[in-house]
């Protein structure tokens, strides 16, 4: 059983920053992040492959939001810069054990398998 553990999140004014973490993830998985608003459904970020080497993101982050990870800490990034208020959400980080399946078709929530309990991101304006 994988325990996902986020941290990080936190309030922050826009404009500014946050780096969120995921710890006990392993470099046999592929990793996301996922955000969910009140009153929408949750929705993929950026997704990682195990080893780094191919990322992914939501259009709307892009250019703003940086997915990493360091295999030999267990442990995947979001480095959050130019936040906006419309990025206030509860932040999930989600595993799936793979090293084959692209991470450009792993953008849904039934494509991972574990999920840490979230980390709450709050945007002043």
């Amino acid at each position: 059983q994988v325990q996902l553990v986020e941290s990080g999140g936190g309030l922050v004014q826009a404009g500014g920053s946050l780096r969120l973490s995921c710890a006990r993830t392993t470099s046999s998985y592929a990793m996301a992040w996922f955000r969910q608003a009140p009153g929408k459904e949750r929705a993929v970020v950026a997704g990682i492959n195990w080893s780094g080497s191919s990322t992914n993101y939501a259009d709307s982050v892009t250019g703003r939001f940086s997915i990493s990870r360091d295999n030999a800490k267990n442990t995947v990034y979001l480095q959050m810069n130019s936040l906006k208020p419309e990025d206030t959400a509860v932040y999930y980080c989600a595993a799936k054990p793979t090293r084959l399946t692209p991470i450009m078709v792993l953008t849904t929530e039934r494509s991972y398998e574990y999920w840490g309990q979230g980390t709450q991101v709050t945007v002043s304006s």
